[in-house]
């Protein structure tokens, strides 16, 4: 009965009340069948396996994975949760097992995911309940309207001996005009294109056959205007020919991780491409992650170039949540082949048996790192996966994560490809570093120069020939200090609620000329105009992104800001949207220069980009953080590759305080393996991953006392449980102590190995000592430690 309530009734809220009316008048008289383990959608970690609860007759056909409503706490608040396990026998009191109320109006989850749901929450050390509501898009579960579009192709057939109307004709010439490649176009667009009042002449043409009707998605139809590459090159290169030949051997069945080490422009993508289809061809699913949801449209509208016959489905945060669904149930239908997506897509609902690769292109990327519970990597949740669904997994990059590299070249447990060439007709950009101490010096006037004299003439040239530019800072806003131009005074601004500097950004339209934010809590207000300790005016010094856009348009007047000159940062790119529009603009050389923050480091592929410039490679090598020389090589050496992708030979400057660190030094020679070996040896020296395992604890708390306190509990009751062979560091302040209003605390744990961590964590969180939530942050494999 209470079954077939769930079925009838369409309101969620009338379906609780429902459910638990007559759970509360029927339960004496219900039998049960089994049991049921169901993890609910609620914070709740005393239980990490989940809860028990007693399944009633009329869902005795209740599967793993299904969606339930179960009464929780001592009021029996009616709760979402899944089944994630089914058993006859329990040894807890059936007397005090309370029954399943109803099954819950949402799309099951597949037993493969529930598995992984189970991994991360017990290696992450998240609820379980909070992990699959994470796994499943909100949008799915409200079963928000589903979205399409209908789209137009020429039929084949011929028309000449139908007889036609005028506008008939000149609709199937219209479109007969529009590259193979760029068909179908939606319905409307055909209207537009052809001068129509209405569509009736185009469904004429489809009741007669000579028009037929291709169902696309609001995302594929999009798409479709990035599918600028469905050229297939006309020969591969011998390593690419090897490495598609060594990978393929694996697709027909097992488990099995291969690291893809090519430089930038090697090609790696096509071999992908390859991979991809065979896997398609034996009838199986692909899923290709990406680490930037700005890099899917052009990344899907190539894979949609390349496979006309094949589904493509999406997952990602920045659809509408009518697309959300639209592409989740596309994924869990089977429809879709090919799967791509940023970190989320890694939980995409492949039919169980289907899924025959996962690709994760650019693994050594810090955006595949989930910052909020659970606090998984995309890239090692990507491998659990593969072993689950036992099929091969390939990690891609030009600058693998030094974890990746060990286990290749040290571990051997994955399996190492490399192309260490472009492919024809690219070079490698000729890279050169410029002391920016030496170069300051070269300036006579006293105003501010972020761009040395080397770089700004290095602009002026690509610009005169007709080239585009990438100028790289990472570092948004104006200016990054605000303080009293009197030093004996020392007075400099800070936020209220972060132990942080605050940024000043530019707004011509506000009196002041901008506001300040801070980029930690983001709390804004207005720019000071007076020192509050000596009453003279502030000064504004630092660098940011709208700092060197305003030092170009004042060096170089041919370049009109938002129009020639486009500035791309969190700031100024509100959206996917955004973001999108301004490639398509700079694709199409209506933009000469981008000037941006990393995101301009990533996956751009341009041939005309002629020049690319570091404005400062130091704004993260000084980090307190073990991973800083790492990522400063990885980002200047993958903005780099963005260069001398045409005919043109290209050029890169980077400027620097720190012209021998070595990872600049390195990055620079496009010497990888260098930079490696030596980042290595200091790890193992000081016994840092991937040598060791760690997992980071931050005690949050508005009050500084009970921080400490708390984290000193934690720090002596972890060193109790850990071996000899363990290290516990702390507590310790956070290299930023104290973030919206919370001061912060934290303790390293470092072990040999994963179990050995486990096993430590493990015994935390049984005694209530480890409950991940706003007070405590647990960070197992953490890759930033600010």
């Amino acid at each position: 009965m209470l079954d077939q309530v769930q079925r009838t009734e369409s309101d969620d809220v009338r379906i609780l009340l429902h459910c638990r009316r007559m759970t509360t008048l029927f339960t004496s008289q219900l039998a049960t069948v089994g049991y049921a383990r169901v993890a609910v959608q609620r914070g709740v970690d005393r239980y990490p396996d989940g809860l028990t609860y007693a399944v009633p007759v009329e869902l005795g056909d209740l599967a793993v994975g299904e969606p339930v409503i179960v009464p929780l706490g001592a009021g029996d608040t009616p709760t979402a949760g899944y089944v994630i396990e089914r058993f006859d026998e329990t040894d807890l009191d059936p007397g005090r097992i309370k029954l399943i109320d109803c099954r819950a109006n949402e799309p099951p989850m597949p037993r493969q995911l529930i598995d992984l749901a189970k991994w991360i929450s017990s290696y992450y050390c998240a609820p379980i309940g909070m992990t699959l509501a994470a796994m499943m898009p909100a949008a799915v579960k409200r079963r928000v309207g589903l979205v399409g579009r209908t789209m137009i192709d020429l039929a084949g057939g011929a028309a000449a001996d139908v007889k036609l109307a005028p506008k008939q004709r000149h609709v199937l010439d219209v479109l007969g005009a529009i590259p193979a490649d760029r068909r179908p176009v939606e319905i409307r667009q055909l209207r537009d294109l052809s001068d129509l009042a209405t569509t009736s002449p185009i469904k004429q043409l489809i009741s007669k056959e000579l028009l037929v009707v291709r169902s696309r998605t609001a995302v594929e139809a999009a798409w479709i205007e990035h599918a600028l590459d469905a050229t297939v090159p006309e020969r591969l290169t011998e390593p690419q020919k090897q490495i598609i030949h060594d990978i393929q051997a694996t697709l027909k069945g097992g488990f099995s991780t291969h690291l893809l080490f090519g430089v930038t422009g090697s090609g790696k993508t096509e071999v992908y491409i390859r991979l991809i289809e065979k896997v398609v061809e034996a009838g199986k699913v692909a899923i290709l992650l990406v680490p930037e949801i700005a890099l899917t449209p052009q990344t899907g509208g190539r894979l949609i170039a390349r496979f006309p016959k094949h589904r493509v489905a999406v997952l990602h945060s920045g659809l509408t949540a009518a697309q959300r669904h639209q592409q989740w149930m596309l994924a869990a239908s089977g429809a879709a082949d090919i799967v791509l997506g940023a970190r989320s897509a890694v939980f995409a609902p492949v039919p169980e048996g289907r899924l025959g690769l996962i690709v994760v292109d650019e693994e050594h990327d810090g955006s595949y790192k989930q910052d909020q519970i659970p606090r998984y990597h995309g890239r090692d949740v990507a491998l659990r996966r593969a072993q689950l669904a036992s099929c091969p997994v390939v990690l891609g990059s030009a600058t693998p994560s030094l974890e990746s590299w060990h286990n290749a070249t040290i571990k051997g447990s994955y399996r190492l490809h490399r192309i260490e060439n472009r492919v024809p007709g690219m070079r490698l950009p000729i890279v050169q570093i410029v002391d920016f101490v030496a170069e300051r010096k070269r300036r006579h006037d006293r105003r501010v120069h972020l761009i040395g004299p080397r770089m700004e003439s290095a602009i002026g040239e690509t610009l005169d020939r007709g080239g585009q530019v990438l100028l790289l800072l990472n570092r948004r806003g104006y200016a990054n200090y605000i303080a009293c131009p009197d030093f004996r005074c020392g007075w400099m601004m800070n936020c209220d609620d972060c132990d942080a500097t605050m940024v000043f950004h530019l707004n011509r339209r506000l009196p002041a000329g901008g506001f300040v934010r801070c980029h930690h809590c983001e709390a804004e207000q207005r720019l000071p105009q007076r020192c509050p300790l000596c009453d003279r005016h502030v000064t504004t010094f630092g660098l940011g992104t709208q700092r060197v856009e305003e030092e170009l348009a004042r060096k170089f007047p041919q370049l009109v800001e938002g129009k020639t000159m486009l500035r791309i940062d969190s700031d100024s790119m509100r959206g996917s949207k955004d973001f999108h529009h301004a490639l398509g603009k700079f694709g199409a050389g209506e933009v000469q220069l981008l000037v941006g923050t990393q995101m301009i480091a990533k996956g751009l592929d341009f041939p005309n980009v002629q020049f690319v410039g570091v404005i400062n490679a130091d704004t993260a090598i000084n980090l307190p953080d073990f991973r800083a020389s790492e990522r400063t090589f990885q980002l200047v050496n993958q903005v780099a590759g963005r260069c001398g992708r045409g005919k043109d030979l290209g050029l890169v400057i980077v400027q620097t305080f720190q012209p021998q660190a070595s990872a600049i030094r390195l990055a620079a020679a496009h010497d990888y393996e260098g930079f490696a070996k030596l980042e290595l040896a200091d790890r193992q020296r000081c016994k840092l991953p991937p040598y060791t395992r760690l997992a980071r604890i931050v005690v949050r708390d508005v009050d500084y006392t009970r921080c400490v306190n708390t984290a000193r509990t934690i720090a002596r009751r972890l060193g109790e449980l850990a071996d000899e062979s363990m290290r516990l560091r702390g507590p310790a302040p956070c290299p930023i102590s104290r973030i919206a209003g919370k001061h912060r605390q934290q303790i390293e744990l470092l072990a040999e190995s994963a179990q050995r961590l486990q096993k430590v964590l493990v015994a935390g969180r049984n005694e209530g000592l480890l409950h991940a939530g706003a007070g405590l942050v647990i960070d197992v494999d953490p890759i930033a430690l600010l």
